[in-house]
């Protein structure tokens, strides 16, 4: 089947408008949110609107042998969604019902284009709280925080994306159709197949409905900020909090250069000699103010400076506005590479040591906000982009974060994803044996390897 045959079938079958081939869109099309990351140029862009017409999607692909790269918001920042050289893109901008909320059962049934906030507001509407809330979470999409298994300021007591996921409907590589995971609250019968599809980077399947589990809408929520003159004294104020025995439903860490750039950003009373600021919130009700008192009392006894506490909802969101500004008040400095280590807890502080020597070592900046609460940090390389040599020195400090996450007893990504941007990296994890499951279960799944074929793991 030629590429013209290719579109006709798809046109055929979909409709004329749900097939584009226009230059303009396709190249709007083209990448995702990361830096750095190649983009090939897309056959198509097909936006199906079925389970049905996503199968007819991969089965004429299939048939064609050309590969099929799956979009969500385009939000990620590992290059996973990026086009390759002639492949369609195919869109589940289409696919975007929220198709039952059970509140007896508390699970919702969605379709992979649904926003997340979207869902996270209709639940909210019926007494529900949906957890996952990566802070993309106006524009990405479940389908999007599933393949990626995305986290977000609240896994430090909620869990990640994966841990809401029930049961998915896939769209096999063949066009054929399955069903894994089960509506039930329990059930282990046979292998965990939703577990390997979430987080697969669309390399196994197209998701295209996803049962998720619920919670009961959290009580009234409570925020202290805490200042500190050195990040070691914020890191042992969170480790001290994670090991009372409160589980705050978020404990944010930014480390001094990113504070200090949030201050000029926006006039957020920090002092010019901040070292760190650390964010904590419980969502606890009656007993929020409490543990807020604790929390603030425990960071006063690891040398914080200034504490503040809200005392309501409206200074809760006042005191949470400087870790939402850490993208606006880095992006005016340059070009950024965002890291995406997680390590032990225990080791936050050789990781902080470890990005200060990078950053010496390389002649570059790296800021370091993070969710420190599960030890998930963002190393952010700050650099001008039009100086080639910055631009390799930058590159060589991104590099060498990852070296010295893995050196830790971390791992290259807690939420972003592999993608293009970390492959190479991958291998160094996972080692030689569980990278050849890895292949095998990839072939298992997409035997002639035309789902997202050059993302996650590098060709062999």
């Amino acid at each position: 089947m030629t590429a013209d045959q290719l579109v006709d079938r798809l046109r055929s079958s979909l409709g004329e408008k749900a097939v584009v081939t226009d230059p303009d869109i396709l190249n709007s099309h083209r990448n995702d949110h990361a830096a750095f990351c190649t983009a090939g140029t897309p056959l198509l862009l097909a936006r199906p609107a079925s389970t049905a017409e996503v199968s007819e999607v991969l089965r004429a692909a299939g048939d064609a042998g050309v590969p099929v790269v799956t979009q969500g918001a385009r939000t990620g920042l590992s290059g996973a969604a990026n086009a390759i050289d002639g492949c369609v893109l195919l869109s589940t901008s289409r696919l975007n019902q929220i198709l039952e909320i059970d509140v007896e059962d508390q699970v919702a049934v969605v379709q992979p284009g649904v926003i997340n906030a979207e869902l996270s507001r209709a639940v909210l509407a019926k007494g529900l709280f949906y957890p996952p809330d990566p802070s993309s979470w106006e524009m990405s999409t479940i389908g999007g925080n599933i393949a990626t298994n995305a986290g977000g300021l609240c896994c430090v007591k909620y869990g990640v994306t994966g841990d809401f996921v029930r049961g998915l409907e896939v769209v096999l590589a063949s066009g054929e159709v399955v069903r894994t995971g089960r509506r039930t609250a329990k059930g282990v019968a046979g292998y965990d197949l939703t577990r390997l599809i979430v987080g697969s980077e669309g390399t196994l399947g197209v998701v295209t409905e996803a049962t998720l589990t619920l919670r009961p809408e959290p009580e009234a929520a409570l925020t202290a900020a805490a200042t500190f003159t050195s990040a070691e004294q914020g890191l042992a104020a969170a480790a001290a909090i994670m090991a009372s025995g409160l589980r705050p439903s978020l404990l944010e860490f930014l480390d001094g250069p990113t504070a200090r750039a949030i201050q000029n950003y926006r006039d957020m009373g920090l002092p010019s000699n901040v070292g760190s600021l650390l964010i904590a919130q419980s969502d606890r009700g009656p007993r929020a103010a409490d543990d807020v008192a604790e929390m603030a009392r425990i960071c006063t006894e690891a040398g914080a400076i200034e504490v503040a506490e809200a005392s309501d909802a409206e200074e809760s969101r006042m005191l949470l506005e400087a870790r939402r500004l850490v993208n606006p008040a880095l992006e005016p400095l340059g070009a950024t590479l965002v890291d995406d280590v997680a390590v032990p807890r225990k080791r936050l502080v050789d990781l902080l040591d470890g990005i200060t020597a990078i950053a010496t070592k390389y002649d570059v900046q790296i800021f370091c906000p993070g969710h420190v609460g599960d030890g998930n940090m963002h190393p952010t390389v700050i650099f001008d982009r039009d100086n080639p040599a910055a631009e390799e020195r930058a590159l060589q400090a991104f590099g060498a974060v990852m070296e010295l996450g893995l050196s830790l007893g971390g791992t290259i990504t807690g939420e972003h994803g592999i993608g293009k941007l970390k492959r190479q990296w991958l291998e160094q994890e996972l080692g030689p044996v569980s990278l050849t499951l890895h292949r095998r279960l990839k072939a298992a799944f997409d035997p002639t390897n035309l789902l997202n074929p050059d993302k996650l793991l590098l060709p062999h």
